[in-house]
């Protein structure tokens, strides 16, 4: 329900792909794989966070993938059902059924600007596109190359996420995007500024 707020301070961007969507063509990578990671303690490692954690996430219905360039960990993401959240816990929500989000995605340094993401991005969208309808991301509005990649994958730029107090968000719909903005502010339970 759109309501009449004042949007302040840009924090970020909320995207989505719905199934029927084009999954634009993306320059070949030569010896580019994804995988659901099945070694937790390499995903611990590589993420800096304990295997408690990992675990965690996974049985809170989070899958993690892991990219590879000619065999080599290059990047890595989360596709999550169940319970998620962003903003350092300014917003948490619940997955519907048939929707995924996508989250804390990093390509490592030494493969950056290769167009990694949008190919894991689009890797994952292939193997769980059948079995789910609406896949959401969301990225601060300060990361350009998350954006880039984000777009370079397909999704359309749903909504921008705003500050309406230093606490709470808001969300403003992008042009044309009003019907996918009423979806993601009642997935997010966040206001839709008018």
């Amino acid at each position: 329900m759109q309501q009449q707020l004042t949007p302040g301070e840009l924090a970020g961007f909320l995207w989505s792909w719905w199934q029927g969507d084009a999954l634009p063509a993306l320059p070949p990578l030569a010896g580019f794989t994804v995988e659901e990671a099945s070694d937790q303690e390499l995903l611990a490692n590589t993420m800096e966070v304990s295997p408690t954690t990992i675990d965690c996430r996974i049985e809170a219905g989070h899958y993690p993938y892991l990219a590879r360039l000619g065999g080599t960990l290059a990047a890595f993401g989360w596709s999550s059902s169940g319970q998620a959240g962003f903003g350092g816990g300014l917003v948490t929500f619940q997955v519907p059924p048939k929707n995924r989000y996508l989250y804390d995605f990093v390509t490592l340094p030494t493969w950056r600007g290769l167009g990694i993401y949008p190919h894991l991005l689009q890797a994952i969208l292939r193997h769980e596109g059948n079995e789910h309808e609406r896949f959401w991301i969301v990225h601060q509005a300060s990361n350009h190359a998350s954006e880039r990649g984000i777009s370079k994958a397909g999704f359309h730029k749903t909504c921008q996420v705003h500050f309406l107090t230093s606490e709470t968000l808001g969300l403003v719909a992008a042009p044309g995007e009003s019907a996918r903005a009423r979806v993601g502010a009642a997935l997010l339970d966040l206001p839709l500024i008018a």
